[in-house]
């Protein structure tokens, strides 16, 4: 893993952290202190891959960047780039191939909303967050969300507020095949 560092018009690639803490100590702008060099040395060993801007002074920035470029030319023209967007996009497309995939069986499906209920004494109405879980027999994912909803309107107050199926509050688990 090589590092990046961009100070104005200074840069250097490095494949050490060492090297770079080298770098930054000689450009007396940035005062080098045991913090930022433990913070940079946190950065290195971390698995974060994003950009790193620190503060020199008000509106005045240094940047490091992890590369797997081994040379200044290849990280100009993006020859090492890290996946690491393409691997967001796969999670999410097989995340919504397995909410259709149709499997037909028993389905335990868990969900947080927003319920409306009346606050005794003074009569008013609040939201309250709820969490539900039900056990149904569907075809998919999606047809076991569409059964939790529809079971829902029925019994709750008709402004109470439901997340999408694609959305982080719904969850859902192939339990087995019906008997």
């Amino acid at each position: 893993m090589n590092l990046y560092i961009r100070y104005f018009d200074k840069e250097v690639l490095v494949d050490n952290v060492d090297d770079a803490i080298q770098f930054l100590a000689d450009i007396d702008e940035i005062g080098m202190n045991p913090i930022l060099e433990k913070d940079i040395r946190n950065y290195y060993n971390s698995d974060m891959y994003y950009p790193k801007r620190y503060k020199v002074r008000p509106r005045i920035y240094f940047i490091i960047i992890k590369t797997e470029a081994k040379t200044m030319l290849d990280f100009k023209e993006k020859r090492a780039l890290h996946p690491v967007q393409e691997v967001h996009e796969k999670k999410n497309v097989s995340a919504l191939a397995r909410l259709n995939e149709e499997k037909f069986g028993w389905y335990e499906g868990s969900l947080d909303f927003k319920r409306v209920q009346i606050v005794p004494g003074t009569g008013k109405f609040q939201y309250r967050d709820t969490h539900f879980v039900a056990q149904c027999k569907a075809v998919s994912g999606m047809d076991c969300y569409n059964r939790i909803i529809d079971h829902l309107r029925e019994r709750v107050d008709e402004r109470s507020q439901f997340p999408s199926a694609k959305g982080k509050n719904f969850h859902f688990q192939f339990l087995g095949l019906c008997k």
